[in-house]
């Protein structure tokens, strides 16, 4: 395939779950059901994707806790990092080649996640050439950012920006404004994004980040053209790509 792309121009990259593992899921579902409270798919779609001090209330009440946000942080802050000399962060197979790619298809690129910068440099700092200005952008002040990065950071129309995700959250915001949208849900096994984009009408979810390749990405590029991103109906969805 060749020739430039019609309709998209730029690609937004979760950092969480897409560019590095997944490294949330597991500790929110440990802090809520060791509390003995219950993990659904109602729990995780409220505390995905928002602001810090909001996840935060709803933690508490799913674990059963009256504690105020700033101690339910404190304490899940600190179960993360425990979590995290077990299992480190680490960058993810095929993530640096997907960037690669979009770019190479013409796309400019940024990085986004709710952490602040110090996560990214940590972690992403040696490929931060891969992204372009500012490199990283955290949407923890307005999660989940979707019409923060399309008109403030690239100034670009919602159907000219990708955005590829591992929360369901982020398509429910997608989906409304035009906004193409590629998902790749956690494999934790007591997840639920998986269905949460089903159920959100997400049509391009993915197993894989060597999926997105650039046929998948010329399918969006044609569909954002042709005005088709969301034509099907919620709950509908293609068959998962590996």
């Amino acid at each position: 395939m060749t020739g430039p792309l019609s309709r998209l121009k730029a690609a937004a990259v979760n950092i969480d779950g897409v560019m590095l593992n997944d490294t949330f899921s597991p500790v929110i579902h440990r802090f809520i059901t060791s509390r003995g409270g219950e993990y659904s798919a109602e729990t995780e779609r409220r505390i995905f994707s928002q602001r810090q001090a909001d996840a935060a209330v709803v933690i508490a009440e799913a674990a059963g806790l009256d504690w105020s946000p700033e101690r339910v942080l404190e304490a899940y802050f600190q179960e993360r990092d425990e979590y995290l000399e077990r299992d480190p962060n680490r960058v993810l197979d095929g993530a640096v080649q997907l960037v690669e790619r979009l770019r190479g298809l013409g796309l400019r690129t940024v990085c986004y996640g709710g952490l602040d910068r110090s996560h990214f440099d940590r972690h992403l700092g040696a490929h931060a050439g891969l992204f372009d200005e500012p490199g990283y952008v955290c949407t923890n002040d307005f999660r989940p950012g979707v019409t923060e990065i399309v008109t403030e950071v690239f100034g670009l129309g919602h159907d000219e920006v990708l955005f590829i995700d591992d929360v369901a959250r982020v398509a429910e915001h997608a989906r409304p404004l035009g906004v193409p949208f590629i998902g790749h849900p956690s494999d934790f096994e007591h997840g639920h994004q998986r269905q949460l984009m089903r159920e959100a009408g997400v049509r391009h979810i993915v197993d894989s980040l060597d999926a997105i390749d650039e046929s998948l990405v010329r399918i969006l590029d044609a569909a954002a053209e042709a005005g088709l991103l969301w034509s099907a109906r919620t709950g509908q969805t293609e068959p998962a790509l590996s």
